[in-house]
């Protein structure tokens, strides 16, 4: 629970903000359709498709997100010289987010399409190369951060595994000085030592130090704060909502979604909205307790989705309902 006079005064402050996201931009395309027999080739359902979607996925929902919420979303990531990085550099510019985008011939822009019917994704199809950076792509990564480093109030790392963060870019982040949010990989779990906060999922949190499934997420998260050296914490449990880690102080937060159609990009809302409440001056409780109730409106519409101020601020103040 929070105050909803508070959640206004803190989001009403997003609009000072500036964030850079840097990470794996990734085109969302969701092909829409019907489902009404089987295929009699093989035991898996025909989809009529009927319409055909695309949207900012990946680190790019994170800019996204923030752009939705009123506050300034700078996009650093790598596309490729195809058709799909014209459409991210579209989708970017129509939804007032300032591109620095270097564009790599060797890889394509990372897309994955969903297939879905009756409300229900049947199947994802993922196109991406996941080689790690080449010298020159990571040197105008860093390049790009260089440009924007003096003019915002935090960075944000969305890592999807794909390449785009490494241990050069993440020290280079971490060496400015300024508050570092990030959405973790397990691959990638040492390189965010010494950052402001993390915020995993749980499975992603019980890989990265190798836990059993029987272990209680109040240990799993105080031993990676200990091998990070974090002070700060997040740990997203679904269904069970979140756990707040903070120094010796664990902070249990219950799940605020009334209906979960998609969870899809709702760790993408998550870290957005943590990181425009601290920033905003909210305390660690407050940017996790409002960015569970904006995480709960997500995951109750299909498909990537984001969240405005105003329905935040009403998504808020249906909680007593």
């Amino acid at each position: 629970m929070i105050d909803v006079k508070r959640a206004k005064q803190l989001i009403s402050n997003f609009k000072n903000l500036k964030i850079a996201v840097v990470g794996d931009i990734i085109l969302d395309k969701y092909l829409w359709g019907e489902v009404e027999r089987i295929s009699p080739e093989a035991p898996v359902p025909i989809v009529d498709v009927k319409r055909e979607t695309v949207s900012l996925g990946g680190a790019s929902n994170v800019a996204n997100n923030i752009v939705s919420l009123e506050a300034k979303a700078y996009m650093i990531g790598v596309i490729g010289n195809d058709e799909n990085g014209k459409t991210i550099e579209k989708l970017l510019q129509e939804k007032g987010i300032i591109p620095l985008l270097v564009k790599d011939k060797s890889r394509p822009t990372i897309e994955k399409t969903r297939v879905i019917a009756v409300s229900q994704q049947l199947l994802r199809i993922d196109r991406e190369n996941r080689n790690p950076l080449n010298e020159t792509v990571e040197r105008r990564i860093i390049d790009q951060i260089k440009e924007i480093k003096d003019e915002v109030d935090g960075f944000i790392v969305s890592d999807y595994g794909k390449g785009v963060v490494n241990k050069n870019i993440m020290e280079y982040i971490k060496s400015l000085g300024k508050p570092v949010f990030v959405d973790p990989k397990p691959s990638n779990f040492y390189l965010y030592k010494d950052i402001t906060i993390m915020t995993p999922n749980r499975k992603e949190a019980y890989e990265s130090i190798k836990a059993e499934k029987n272990t209680p997420v109040e240990e799993v998260g105080k031993t990676i704060m200990k091998q990070l050296n974090l002070k700060q914490l997040l740990i997203t449990l679904g269904a069970d909502g979140m756990a707040l880690f903070e120094e010796e102080k664990v902070i249990k937060i219950p799940a605020k979604a009334r209906k979960v159609f998609d969870v899809t990009g709702a760790g993408d809302t998550v870290i957005s909205v943590l990181a425009l409440v601290k920033l905003s001056g909210g305390t660690w409780e407050e940017s996790a307790t409002i960015a569970n109730y904006a995480a709960g409106y997500v995951v109750g519409e299909i498909g990537t989705a984001t969240v405005d101020q105003e329905t935040l601020i009403e998504t808020i103040k249906g909680q007593k309902e």
